[in-house]
């Protein structure tokens, strides 16, 4: 009979507990008795498994079937791996054990009736700094009943074999013999939204966030990968939401009965933020505490059920990154040819970074674990999404990219782990990438890569007899001081067709991520605020179309505290601007939209436009984040997009398909990048042309695809105020609007009545 506790409940075990009860067990019992929001449960101990061991004599067959096993034989090790896990399944229990486990169930359930439980693996090797083995053993989820329990207890003892923990043991240097499990038996709780969350970003290691990710219903997808959770990142200390991502779910695990299913989310809720904003600040202070409690940084699992939060699971973050390795934050990437992939270059695929670093190799797609004998040492592998099943060949790689998956998939999990750099939520890695084929991964920016003044004389002729009225094609005026809102307003306009940011925030002088960092973000929005509402009341019910921040990276670093943020690129017209930027600083971002909703309290003629986007993919990214702080809800609010890049004209189809109201041309960027003739360069600024038949070709197609779908066009480049003959062009195509620089406001207001007069009578 053993002297040992085959039972321990978690109100009597802690931390101190870890070689009775493992890592997860321990780490329960000690927030139990921290008073943290744990469900109720028990552990069946290390001693209880001990004795399992003893009474059917498996030790030593375990032990000569793992004898001189080559776990880099993949086909060798699923084959000891399923002749361990069949040997321990179809032992038999002792009757003390199964005895014990019975009566602390019962304890657990209500009166008459058997509890739920969720039965999880606890080993003691896993969730211990420097060796997070975590989701290698075995979870099972609405058990009832002693029958199913005591079955899903023996695959738990079973999965301490499975292929990847033995693999892992391996390359942590932990004999097989040093590892005991403990199995975790807790009250199940109904997941209305469940999720982790982590109290330092696990892929910058920066200390003053805490990233929370979530999913409808049961977590189990969030690991697996298969959904993309809803992402939120919260300051610490001020405890602010910095960013939110939103995203659009499909399935959800839920419990009927006593089974978990996978079932369709209800068409109102798939794109709908998935916790209040309360319950966001509400779980990040919960991370806090636990982070001060275990004084270590944590990643912990959690829950909702009905209106009540609980933690079902915290670990120690092992994935910090080393002070004294080499940064992976180069400029530049050599490929396996000698070519030079600069960050500035455009990515042919983007995902989430995962796991930080650059790795460079021959892409290998992977359909299935079957195909991993197919990845040789330095390959980048490519797949749908990651399992155990591909650890052998995930060690070997440079890098890796899924289609599927946020932070905390298993491809996310084990990436970080081994230190090779990832990038998950690609969509379509699989599909766009071919085979053999050299790329390059950046796990830090989420990118994949496969391995560039002239002053025009007006020549405008004055006039003393423009056009005082209205025009069907309406005018604006470009603005950015705010000085020159009340005199822009009294101009014959229709409202500001754009509105450039980069001037109010060089006003505020303070680089965005500086603000952030010094936990000023607050003074940086209400200056913003002030300056987007100066322009909205002098422009009364007229639109203000807002550019987002536009900045090039040289630009940005000339603001307070901007080279510390700020790569030095080669050619930043071509870098790290626009939507990009936005998708990869949330954060940044954020502090614009929040100050657009604020604005919009009062002034509902404040409109967003989104400057530089790169492909359909990033705007819906972008669209998302908007959405996420709920600008969409109300009718009055439009989504703009420009349209200044070649990919915008060729795929502007897609691009409407995303959802925008309207699209303005920036007439300087499209010309530069459609005619490859740099404007600012005096050596080819003769070749500099807005009217090359290439560029009339762009905006005819863009102008009648959006006129087919309702989609108001526009223009806010230089070229309508220097040209006539452009203005007149472009009234011809059905253009809706033209945004001039103020001095070109009435003449140009004159072109296009003569225009328009011209279209009416057939000339």
């Amino acid at each position: 009979m053993s002297t040992k506790p085959l039972i321990a409940f978690f109100r009597d075990i802690d931390k101190n507990d870890l070689p009775m009860v493992g890592g997860k067990g321990a780490n329960l019992g000690e927030m139990t008795q921290a008073k943290f929001p744990v469900p109720g449960g028990f552990a069946i101990t290390v001693a209880s498994y001990e004795m399992f061991l003893a009474h059917n004599n498996l030790a030593d067959q375990i032990d000569l079937f793992l004898k001189d096993l080559d776990v880099d034989d993949s086909d060798s090790l699923q084959r000891q791996s399923k002749k361990i896990q069949d040997l321990i399944i179809r032992a038999p229990i002792p009757d003390e054990i199964g005895f014990e486990v019975k009566r602390a169930y019962k304890k657990l359930s209500p009166r008459f009736k058997k509890q739920l439980v969720a039965v999880r693996s606890s080993a003691t090797a896993e969730d211990l700094p420097g060796a997070s083995f975590a989701g290698q053993q075995a979870t099972f989820l609405n058990i009832k009943g002693d029958t199913n329990l005591l079955i899903a207890v023996r695959e738990c003892w079973a999965s301490l074999f499975t292929a990847r923990a033995i693999f892992y043991r391996k390359q942590n240097k932990i004999r097989n013999d040093q590892v005991k499990i403990s199995v975790i038996v807790q009250k199940m709780v109904q997941s209305d939204v469940s999720g982790v969350m982590f109290s330092i970003d696990p892929v910058t290691n920066d200390k003053d966030r805490i990233i929370i990710e979530a999913v409808w219903g049961l977590g189990e997808l969030i690991v697996q990968g298969s959904v993309l959770p809803d992402r939120y990142v919260v300051q610490k200390d001020t405890y602010a939401i910095l960013s939110k991502e939103v995203s659009e779910q499909n399935v959800r695990l839920i419990k009927i009965g006593s089974k978990t299913i996978e079932q369709e989310v209800p068409a109102k809720i798939k794109d709908k933020q998935k916790i209040s904003d309360d319950e966001v600040v509400a779980l990040a202070k919960l991370a806090n505490k636990l982070q001060e409690h275990y004084y270590f940084p944590q990643d912990i699992e959690w829950a909702k059920e009905k209106n009540d939060l609980f933690i079902t699971q915290t670990r120690p973050v092992t994935t910090i990154p080393d002070k004294n390795k080499k940064s992976h934050d180069d400029k530049s990437t050599k490929l396996a040819g000698g070519e030079t992939v600069k960050h500035g270059d455009l990515p042919i695929l983007s995902g989430s970074s995962a796991s930080p670093g650059v790795g460079t190799g021959p892409a290998k797609i992977l359909k299935s674990p079957k195909e991993i004998n197919k990845v040789k040492e330095g390959d980048v592998l490519v797949a749908e999404m990651t399992s155990p099943d591909y650890v052998p060949a995930m060690k070997k790689a440079s890098a890796i990219v899924t289609d599927k998956g946020g932070m905390t998939s298993h491809a996310a999990i084990v990436s970080r782990e081994l230190g090779i750099p990832c990038v998950v939520g690609t969509n379509d890695a699989t599909k766009k990438l071919k085979e053999n084929d050299i790329v390059t991964v950046d796990g830090t920016t989420g990118n994949i890569y496969v391995g560039t003044k002239v002053i025009h004389s007006k020549a405008q002729e004055e006039s003393k007899n423009y056009y005082k009225g209205r025009t069907a094609t309406k005018v604006y005026v470009n603005l950015a001081e705010v000085e020159m809102a009340k005199k822009g307003a009294k101009l014959n306009v229709d409202g500001v067709g754009l509105l450039r940011a980069e001037f109010m925030i060089a006003n505020i002088g303070i680089h965005p991520k500086e603000a952030i960092k010094l936990k000023k973000q607050d003074v940086f929005i209400e200056n913003l605020i002030k300056g987007m509402s100066t322009f909205c009341s002098a422009f009364g019910t007229r639109p203000i179309i807002y550019r987002a921040t536009d900045f090039k990276t040289n630009e940005y670093r000339s603001l307070q505290g901007g080279e510390s943020w700020e790569p030095q690129e080669p050619n930043p017209m071509l870098g790290f601007r626009g939507a990009y930027r936005y998708i990869a600083q949330p954060e940044v971002f954020n502090l614009e939209l929040q100050a657009i909703k604020e604005v919009r309290k009062m002034h509902k003629n404040l409109w967003l436009e989104i400057p530089f986007v790169r492909s359909p993919e990033e705007l819906a990214k972008v669209r998302r984040l908007v959405a996420s702080n709920g600008l969409f809800e109300d009718t009055s609010f439009k989504f703009w997009l420009m349209v200044e890049i070649p990919i915008n004209v060729i795929l502007i189809d897609k691009f409407l398909d995303v959802g925008v109201d309207g699209i303005s041309f920036g007439s300087n960027d499209l010309t530069m990048l459609v005619t490859g003739t740099d404007r600012d360069n005096e050596t080819v600024a003769a070749d500099f042309d807005e009217r090359s038949p290439a560029i009339s070709w762009a905006f005819k197609r863009v102008i009648k695809a959006c006129n087919k779908r309702g989609v108001s066009s526009s223009i806010c480049g230089q070229a309508p105020s220097t040209y006539d003959d452009l203005v007149e062009e472009l009234i011809r195509y059905g253009i809706t609007s033209i945004s001039v620089n103020p001095d070109a406001v009435d003449r140009v207001r004159n072109v296009i009545h003569e225009a328009e007069r011209k279209l009416a009578v057939g000339k």
